[in-house]
């Protein structure tokens, strides 16, 4: 190979040196960057978020009881299994972007299988959580007729959440190094055949909700073969992944260091989210309360892939830019998704209430939850806003490794803020379900203002060395790898 000039190596010096000191850098191809990973992040969370929600219209046809229970067990599995594997997996979003952008590709692959081993283990406890779930939620005092319901469901969904966590990491896997079209193309597969293999099991074979349940696993399985296929054949996971490797089994505290924070970072949020379906449930008329909030709950998820596809966009750029040791890029990747994010709500919002009088007949043929969704899907409208704006100011957390001061502010925005006042207005305001809406907005408010005071203070050149010291500290030795 032919030795650079001594013109050419000042120059790319001077390039490297105008960036990290702070000269402009096209905005124009920073947008396309997002763009080309947040269009396949977006529309694969979102065909994998179809997989729950096609069975929840499915089994919403067999009648107001079966959607109550399946709607309930989805988030009773959603607060205590599939939060936590997706908050536990967001750690690779640090670790894996960051090592990547540094060049220590060998990392990813050690990183993945640490993490695999690490929520294959956590949803054990879990799985047996969900075998109990009818018991537990009569112990909160659901209905009898719902609690029985739902702990048939979730028995019959226990086959996934072993596939799930798998799934995470692999996404994430990819998602670090840019590799985000195969996510996507995965994620329609598994999608189309989950249409089917719904369809067989709850009317073909007569399962009902428990063939809906079932489907799930099915179909999440699918999903994880076909990324792990991928990710053993394709050329562009070579240098990442070289097999599996003896130092997976280590370093477990380091990873759970991250890891932890990182799960109460997206549970604290979630869980907020999930107890709305609950309170719902305490409401007079419970099952019509519990079958709205549980449909307006799963609007709110399928809206919400869009801001999330951007805030994984911007958790890959930023944790690669700075392992790169690229800070001035890394806070302009940050105004750029603000930008976004602010653009994207207003557009769903005017969406959402334009077809708020025809959403609900796609779970329900009852006219009353028609007509009570089209209310609630108002309030829904600013909700998906703000968490919007929320959403992406996470991802440059994940990418900068904030979790355990990102957690801090979701448990106060939202515990001492956001259920406290979404109880008040519900119940003893008697507003009812929309009420339980509407207080949640204001803890979601005070999530923003923090997130947005903390990224405004960040010193960027700063986490660019934190982010280097990172990888170069948990980088093993070469010889390990090879033995």
């Amino acid at each position: 190979m032919e030795k650079p000039s001594v013109e050419e190596t000042l120059l790319q010096r001077s390039r490297d040196k105008k960036e990290l000191v702070g000269e402009s850098l096209p905005v124009g191809d920073e947008v396309k960057r997002q763009l080309w990973l947040a269009g396949p992040l977006t529309a694969g969370s979102l065909l994998q978020n179809l997989i729950q929600m096609i069975s929840i219209m499915f089994v919403g046809h067999l009648g107001e009881l079966p959607l109550a229970g399946a709607s309930v067990t989805t988030s009773f599995a959603t607060v205590t299994g599939f939060s936590l594997l997706v908050g536990m997996s967001n750690a690779l979003d640090t670790l894996c972007g960051q090592a990547f952008g540094a060049g220590q590709y060998h990392l990813l692959g050690i990183y993945k299988q640490r993490a695999m081993l690490l929520l294959t283990v956590v949803s054990i406890p879990v799985a047996f959580m969900w075998f109990h779930t009818g018991q537990i939620l009569l112990l909160f005092g659901q209905d009898p007729d719902i609690a029985m319901e739902a702990g048939t469901y979730a028995r019959w969904m226990i086959p996934g959440l072993f596939a799930y966590g798998l799934l995470q990491c692999h996404v994430r896997f990819l998602q670090a190094q840019n590799v985000v079209l195969p996510v996507m193309v995965s994620a329609g597969a598994a999608a189309l055949f989950h249409l089917l293999v719904c369809w067989l099991l709850v009317y073909v074979a007569g399962m009902g909700g428990k063939g809906a349940a079932l489907s799930n696993a099915v179909s999440y399985w699918v999903y994880v073969i076909l990324l792990a296929v991928y990710v053993r054949v394709s050329s562009s996971c070579q240098q990442t992944w070289t097999g599996f490797s003896m130092e997976a089994f280590h370093g477990a505290h380091d990873f759970l260091r991250l890891a932890v924070p990182s799960a109460l970072m997206l549970c604290t949020e979630w869980w907020s989210f999930e107890i709305l379906v609950l309170l719902s449930g305490l409401l007079p008329n419970p099952k019509l309360e519990t079958s709205v909030l549980s449909i307006t709950l799963n609007t709110v998820n399928c809206l919400f892939m869009i801001p999330y596809g951007l805030g994984a966009a911007i958790s890959t750029r930023v944790s690669n830019e700075l392992g790169a040791g690229r800070p001035r890029a890394a806070r302009l990747a940050m105004r750029v998704v603000v930008v976004l994010a602010i653009s994207e709500g207003t557009v769903m919002g005017m969406v959402v209430v334009l077809l708020r009088f025809v959403w609900g007949h796609a779970y329900s043929d009852e006219e009353e939850v028609v007509r009570y969704v089209a209310r609630m899907l108002l309030v829904i409208s600013v909700v998906n806003f703000f968490d919007g704006i929320q959403c992406v100011l996470s991802g440059v957390a994940r990418g900068c490794g904030w979790q355990k001061t990102s957690a801090c502010i979701n448990l106060g925005a939202f515990y001492l803020i956001g259920v406290p006042a979404a109880y008040l207005v519900a119940f003893t305001l008697r507003v009812g379900g929309m009420g339980l809406w509407m207080g949640i907005i204001c803890g979601i408010l005070v999530q923003v203002l923090l997130l947005v005071t903390i990224t405004l203070c960040a010193d960027w050149q700063k986490e660019a060395t934190k982010a280097k010291n990172r990888v170069f500290v948990s980088s093993p030795p070469m010889d390990l790898l090879t033995t």
